[in-house]
């Protein structure tokens, strides 16, 4: 199968080199030249949960244009960048071509929607998996807890159930599900536990979790979000939030989430479509979220004396 990896930072470059491992037509396409410059001379050097190893035979571009027309194409970068990969995707699409939105927080296949009729969308969870960029050419992951995919109209379709399997021969965890809507939300849980709260207390997943304070912060932003869930209709496979995203942040205590690692490049962060969509949407209707509102205030300010 003929894959693009647009966006292959921490997460883009996991999905790229195992994909490009497993024997498929990978193109990894990112704006990070000295990224993708390394990658195309040296390979993809990877380490962590997956072993160590090297994917040499990754191709590469700086624009979905490089790689023509795909199979599939997995939208690996920010929120604030789907549309605008999504708008220049839609013309290289064919009949059966897929594409798989895997964004942190909430909207992602509505931002992608907006240029790619519903039928080609899929959406994907990644979780558990820790990674990041040490140096260009390089990815490490912590774990891989689990993927989690499905259609953006639902239901458990031939076509799931295919993509399920290419994953999984490529070494991923990867579970199908027929609600994906239950499918992000539960996820989303963990993105707003640990993302503003790692970013605000400058800490690592473990660290939170050793801080009593800090992690009575991040639990508190975990109660309003599953409150807001509730209030929305989403039927939770768990009635225990706390003990759920705790167990979840034991398997990557070492993990620094994205947004943590953006304040630390002095760039910014998803934390309008993460711990900020708690807010937006619980402020809709009626309900207080003082946890997540403050580490929203807090970041704001702090990436607004970014240079």
């Amino acid at each position: 199968m003929k894959i693009a990896v647009v966006g292959t930072g921490a997460m883009g470059s996991v999905y790229a080199a195992l994909l490009g491992r497993a024997g498929h037509e990978v193109w990894a396409i990112d704006k990070w030249r000295e990224h993708i410059d390394t990658i195309a001379t040296a390979g993809m050097i990877v380490s962590g949960a997956s072993g160590s190893f090297v994917v040499e035979n990754l191709h590469v571009g700086r624009s979905p244009l490089d790689a023509g027309h795909c199979d599939m194409w997995v939208i690996a970068t920010k929120a604030s960048d789907v549309e605008e990969v999504a708008a220049k995707i839609a013309p290289l699409l064919q009949p059966d071509s897929m594409v798989m939105a895997f964004q942190n927080g909430l909207g992602a296949g509505e931002r992608v929607a907006r240029h790619v009729a519903v039928d080609h969308i899929l959406l994907g969870i990644a979780e558990g998996f820790g990674s990041s960029n040490p140096e260009p050419g390089r990815v490490h992951h912590e774990g891989m807890r689990l993927i989690r995919i499905g259609e953006m109209q639902g239901g458990m379709t031939d076509r799931l159930q295919a993509v399920e399997q290419m994953w999984r021969a490529a070494g991923f965890h990867v579970r199908a599900f027929a609600d994906v809507s239950l499918m992000i939300w539960e996820k989303f849980l963990c993105y707003v536990t640990l993302s503003a709260p790692c970013a605000a207390f400058d800490v690592t997943v473990g660290q939170l979790m050793s801080n009593h304070d800090a992690w009575k912060v991040a639990l508190g932003c975990t109660s309003e979000a599953y409150r807001l869930g509730l209030a929305m209709g989403v039927p939770f496979t768990f009635d225990d939030p706390l003990r759920y995203v705790t167990d979840f942040a034991a398997t990557i205590p070492n993990a620094s989430p994205s947004m943590r690692l953006d304040h630390l490049a002095r760039r910014p962060s998803e934390i309008d479509v993460i711990n900020g969509q708690v807010v937006e949407l619980s402020r809709e209707i009626g309900l207080e979220t003082p946890y997540n509102e403050t580490l929203c205030a807090l970041l704001r300010h702090r990436e607004s004396l970014f240079a």
